[in-house]
């Protein structure tokens, strides 16, 4: 089952915040600290923001095994880029335990469905070089690159 986040599924959502950073941290110590994205009471603000829904998958006894951060976002008027309305996915994570069972798939369907349902023109997130699994993922997904960021380490 998919549905908006809750605040009594803070808790949860931090866990898998946690692993989400546990990837990240260890594939770029250099740029990330070993701390979750969010704290409880930026969970708890976020939850209510109709810009930045928050989705979450639970199985039939109600255990969440993954969830999906998004953020709408608009270009309106902008000189240079043409008016559009995006869904941006800032995060989807799918519970250790539960890999390879479909979940994410269904997260990511499910946001899918959702963009369209609101009007989105596009879907947009980014993915870390250090996160092949997930680079691969949104791959199958049908996602294609639309920009590449570039480093040079000094």
């Amino acid at each position: 089952m998919i549905r908006r986040a809750e605040p009594n599924d803070i808790p949860a959502i931090l866990r898998l915040l946690d692993q989400v950073n546990r990837v990240h941290y260890e594939g770029r110590p250099d740029l990330f600290r070993r701390a979750t994205k969010y704290g409880e009471a930026e969970l708890g603000e976020l939850l209510i923001d109709p810009a930045a829904p928050v989705f979450v998958e639970t199985d039939p006894s109600g255990a969440m095994r993954g969830h999906a951060f998004c953020q709408i976002q608009e270009t309106v008027g902008n000189r240079l880029l043409c008016d559009c309305k995006t869904l941006y996915i800032d995060d989807i994570c799918v519970d250790e335990a539960a890999r390879g069972n479909g979940v994410g798939t269904a997260l990511y369907r499910f946001v899918e469905a959702y963009a369209k349902e609101i009007g989105c023109y596009h879907l947009t997130l980014n993915v870390w070089s250090c996160n092949p699994a997930a680079a691969a993922f949104y791959a199958h997904m049908g996602l294609i690159p639309e920009k590449v960021t570039l480093e040079r380490i000094l």
